[in-house]
């Protein structure tokens, strides 16, 4: 067996000064104060500062959090709370394919039988899936470096975020003898792909599920066996008060903003599409798209082929700093989806007092109300997208303010990022820590 010392100091790769290993923790000290692991498959990211706002707001609910990801060390980070968060961070591939292999045959040889069980479940899962076997083996060598590291950072309960590879990962690592586990889904990639994803079975393992809206709670009671149904629970995802400390009213003008990443469930291209028929009815509207991704040299080339040049900004990968800055200059975001979870943007956009004119899905319509706070049209209709954005720039200014007003008022009543991160709280004591404290 490998004995607690080797965990400790060879395998887990913790520093002396990291939280899971300074002298008096509960991971050196025998203290029983419990400590949860979050899991995210790369962090920090610019898209995903919605998971750094829940750690750091579970945090003050009185829970230590160790911070583990699979890749993220090298990105650039933006935004500077972001460099401090990598600071915190303990990468699983860091240290590269050497350290993978040393730490599967250690696991191999020092625990026979369940690496043995891990294996079974890391094969069962590549059946079928949208990845080969060899990546589930590589999942499996991932978890093998990632158990001694918990162990020696005193982990009691596992986190991840999103049903892909870190649920998996966190399955294997149970299966390993790493700490039991829960998961928070967001979708929409999850719902592309459940059965290759086994979303079931990663269901089944867990301790319970966190679904950031009702219908997607509603899509994993789909994949999932009705007895589990009761393990799926309702946490929405936070706002960061000081992102919406400001508040402004709408500027002149005939701007819009959209933010997120420059992928096909955004539905850029359609946006374009409308873009030029707004700038038929408005000759001055600009449309500023904030951010950047795989999919920029096709809208860019869309822009090209309406002419949209003097119109469409895109401004790449920004800070949060800067993405707020951009609504604020905004009269209102705009939001073509194809596929959603719920934007946390278009939460952030709407606490600083700036509707939306959205495509009416998945969870968008519990946060967008047409009429009332914003702006709802069916998804992939250009033509209606084009006539809600043109109805948004033509109201005045008192209107807007007051649209924009009842849009604050329902963000922030059902995105306050304490009080959601206190429900998440109570359920890792309900199910992971009273029953430890039970066993």
């Amino acid at each position: 067996m490998i004995t607690t010392k080797f965990d400790a100091k060879q395998a887990s790769g913790l520093p002396p000064t990291t939280p899971g290993a300074v002298a008096g923790s509960p991971a050196q000290a025998g203290g029983t104060r419990p400590r949860v692991g979050y899991l995210v498959n790369h962090y920090p990211k610019v898209s995903h500062t919605f998971i750094r706002r829940e750690i750091l707001a579970v945090e003050k609910q009185g829970i230590e959090v160790f911070r583990m990801a699979v890749r993220g060390w090298d990105d650039p980070a933006p935004d500077p709370v972001d460099q401090v968060e990598k600071g915190k961070t303990h990468y699983l591939l860091k240290d590269g394919m050497g350290r993978l292999a040393s730490a599967t045959l250690s696991m191999a040889l020092s625990s026979p039988g369940r690496f043995l069980s891990a294996l079974k479940l890391a094969l069962k899962l590549s059946r079928r899936g949208d990845r080969p076997w060899p990546y589930h083996l590589i999942y499996l060598a991932e978890a093998c470096v990632a158990v001694p590291m918990l162990r020696a950072a005193g982990v009691t309960h596992l986190h991840a975020h999103f049903a892909t590879n870190p649920a998996e990962l966190a399955a294997l690592i149970e299966a390993l003898g790493g700490p039991t586990y829960s998961l928070m889904v967001h979708g929409s990639e999850e719902f592309d792909r459940p059965a290759s994803l086994y979303l079931g079975e990663k269901i089944k393992r867990a301790r319970f599920v966190a679904a950031i809206t009702s219908f997607c709670r509603s899509q994993l009671f789909r994949w999932c066996d009705p007895a589990d149904w009761p393990k799926i629970q309702l946490v929405r995802c936070g706002l960061d008060p000081e992102f919406h400390q400001i508040e402004a009213p709408p500027p002149s003008g005939h701007r819009l903003v959209a933010v997120g990443r420059m992928s096909e469930q955004k539905g850029y291209l359609l946006m374009i599409e409308a873009a030029a028929r707004v700038v038929r009815e408005v000759p001055d509207f600009e449309l500023v798209l904030a951010g950047d991704g795989e999919m920029r040299p096709l809208i860019e080339a869309r822009i090209a082929h309406f002419g949209l040049q003097r119109h469409v900004r895109i401004t790449g990968w920004i800070s949060s700093a800067q993405v707020r800055e951009e609504i604020l200059g905004a009269r209102a975001m705009a939001v073509s989806s194809f596929a959603e979870g719920l934007p946390v943007v278009m939460m952030e956009a709407m606490a600083l007092g700036r509707p939306c004119v959205s495509s009416c899905i998945a969870g968008i319509p519990e946060l967008v109300r047409d009429g009332e706070n914003g702006w709802l049209v069916p998804a992939g209709d250009a033509q209606a997208l084009a006539d809600a954005m043109v109805a948004c720039l033509r109201l005045d200014d008192a209107e807007l303010h007051r649209i924009g007003q009842a849009a604050r008022a329902a963000a922030l009543a059902r995105h306050d990022v304490d009080r959601e991160a206190a429900v998440l709280a109570g359920l890792f004591r309900e199910h992971v820590f009273k029953e430890r404290a039970h066993a």
